[in-house]
């Protein structure tokens, strides 16, 4: 019994209710229109009746329901007073004509059922307390004839007949708010086409994010391990050469402060303020890199083919990202070793090629979580290039080619 009376003592159960309810107050103006409009439509009554109350309310309702506001109001309504499946609705717009026709089918059910509910609502509970008292009083002859005269039969079946009508119209209320909620995800839900097109907005909300990933950890990451080196290397030689070492924290200044521009940039771009600009450092700006990566001891045989800066902006921003996190993942997986670094234009491509000893990996500091190489693999990706990483001989090598012309 108690299965049974707990949807009454919800507070779910009477939210739906007052859904119901809210849809059959809605309807009324279109009944009132339709009866100022039945005078004028030919034939006997019954059908300027059929037309008031059912046929013009319908087309109103729907053509209501094509409104792409009434679509936003409709999903905010049912996500906030149905509840159940409904409360995963997400308020909005009607874009698309596939949606406006569900919203249209949806406004028309709504207050259509509203309207049954409500008037039930109404009708019902008096009816039933007429009924179960007709025993108890002595009601007025005339009124009560026509449910069953005094001391007959039926005057004591009207009771169970009125708590009957009560249980069926409790039942009713339960049962049409657990259909609405039910059905509400279907008629104000995305369609097909709006699933889409979250799912394609989903997707590049993600590749901004890997892309920022990416950026904060080529940049940063590449600052502090270059950092981490040219301290320790100014604390050793800080007696000794003094010279040396006073260059050595001017290059830990500056790789701190650009990486700290570098963070700013991309703290921003999560915060969603687009009033600071992007710094983009391209193979132009490869030699700072480089002159940090020798100030932290690393021995680095470089050749840089001078037309590399005259490539397209894309692939000069990907490449210098590649290089420094090249040159990253030598200081930290190998240690100060000797670096060798190629990079040329071939024909149509960008050709780059890094390695250093093998038997020396592992020997230095081993820091961060090896992103190193995927990120490196994910820009080559994105630019449609090739590349190729591992033991070489005695050397290990990552080798990176990228298209120049497919970028425009």
């Amino acid at each position: 019994m108690s299965g049974v009376l707990r949807p009454l003592i919800e507070r779910t159960t009477w939210r739906r209710w007052s859904h119901l309810v809210v849809g059959g107050a809605l309807l009324m103006p279109y009944w009132f229109l339709g009866m100022g409009l039945a005078p004028f439509v030919p034939g006997d009554g019954a059908v300027a009746v059929v037309l008031m109350l059912l046929l013009f309310p319908a087309a109103a309702t729907f053509v209501t329901g094509l409104v792409p506001t009434v679509r936003l109001l409709e999903s905010s309504l049912a996500k906030e007073l149905l509840k159940g499946p409904a409360a995963e609705l997400v308020p909005g717009s009607a874009g698309s004509r596939e949606s406006r026709m569900r919203a249209g089918a949806w406004f028309t059910l709504h207050l259509f059922a509203g309207v049954v509910v409500s008037g039930l609502s109404l009708a019902v509970p008096p009816i039933a307390f007429v009924l179960v008292m007709s025993p108890l009083v002595d009601w007025d002859e005339r009124f009560l004839g026509s449910w069953a005269r005094p001391g007959s039969w039926g005057e004591w079946a009207a009771p169970p007949a009125g708590i009957a009508a009560v249980a069926v119209l409790l039942a009713l209320i339960v049962a049409s708010g657990a259909l609405l909620a039910r059905l509400a995800p279907r008629f104000l839900g995305p369609t097909a086409a709006e699933r889409l097109a979250e799912m394609e907005a989903r997707a590049v909300r993600l590749a901004e994010r890997n892309r920022l990933a990416r950026e904060l950890h080529d940049s940063v990451g590449h600052a502090l391990s270059v950092v981490t080196l040219q301290a320790g290397a100014a604390g050793r030689v800080l007696d000794t050469d003094p010279g040396f070492a006073r260059e050595a924290l001017g290059a830990i200044e500056e790789s701190a402060r650009a990486a700290l521009e570098d963070l700013d940039h991309v703290l921003g771009l999560l915060r969603e303020d687009r009033s600071r600009p992007a710094p983009q450092p391209t193979l132009k700006d490869l030699g700072r890199v480089l002159e940090q990566t020798r100030l932290a001891g690393v021995s680095l045989d470089a050749q840089v083919d001078p037309q590399v800066e005259q490539v397209p902006a894309a692939v000069s921003r990907e490449a210098y990202r590649i290089v420094q996190e090249g040159l990253t993942n030598a200081l930290r997986h190998a240690g100060k070793v000797p670096v060798r670094l190629r990079l040329g234009v071939a024909g149509e491509r960008l050709e780059m090629e890094m390695s250093n000893p093998l038997g020396a990996r592992g020997a230095g500091p081993r820091h961060g979580g090896g992103r190193g190489l995927g990120g490196i693999r994910e820009r080559v990706t994105v630019l449609r290039g090739e590349m190729t990483a591992g033991p070489d001989g005695d050397r290990w090598r990552v080798h990176v080619s990228l298209p120049l012309t497919t970028v425009q």
